[in-house]
């Protein structure tokens, strides 16, 4: 596996053989694309044959660049850059993203030409915040659609998702356990890179029609 920076802003992990897919993975709200548990993911779809490409939006970049603290662009900013990153893919691709950044790829998928996306714990509603959805677009997809949830993430547990109103299209895989990073309890005997692998597995099958 290769992992290298691109000009054109995108960090790529290249797997060993022939790519099975290639994926635009996008960063959540407070952490970039080179965080550990971006690298951690990337690293183990990577090992799965995916080709994963890994970019930043405006504020994280800026905020790489001078080293202070800047809130999530507006969402028409998040767009726009979202879709020139897309724009320069070339074949068959999905989007996806840790967080917001799976988010912003859910709401975008179909309209940036991707084969569909995959979110890496979706923020269905801010912590303690439940009327506060996140849902609407998820009712009627244009593409297909994968999120990938820890049981116990507070951005939307089990049993609260499954009252949603969502498209029967899209699938819902559960890590046991898991908090919104993927950290598992302790009692469990598993670590986060455990649930990280059990995760790309995941997204692997789902990009490759298993």
């Amino acid at each position: 596996m290769k992992e290298e920076m691109t000009a054109s802003g995108f960090l790529v992990n290249d797997p060993s053989t022939s790519p099975i897919a290639q994926l635009m993975l996008a960063h959540g709200a407070g952490a970039p694309m080179d965080s550990p548990f971006m690298n951690l993911l990337a690293a183990a779809l990577a090992a799965r044959g995916v080709r994963v490409l890994r970019f930043e939006f405006p504020y994280m970049a800026e905020r790489r660049r001078t080293g202070g603290k800047r809130p999530p662009n507006p969402m028409g900013v998040l767009e726009e850059a979202f879709r020139l990153q897309a724009a320069q893919l070339q074949g068959p691709f999905f989007v996806g993203g840790k967080s917001m950044g799976g988010r912003v790829a859910s709401m975008f998928a179909a309209e940036v030409g991707a084969a569909g996306f995959v979110c890496f714990g979706y923020p269905f509603h801010p912590p303690g915040k439940p009327e506060r959805m996140r849902t609407e677009h998820l009712a009627a997809l244009c593409c297909p659609g994968l999120v990938i949830q820890g049981t116990r993430d507070p951005f939307g547990k089990r049993d609260e998702v499954a009252g949603y109103d969502l498209d029967p299209a899209l699938g819902l895989h559960w890590l046991d356990g898991g908090e919104h990073d993927f950290r598992p309890l302790k009692a469990s005997g598993l670590a986060q890179q455990d649930l990280i692998e059990q995760a790309a597995d995941a997204a692997a099958a789902f990009m490759t029609g298993q």
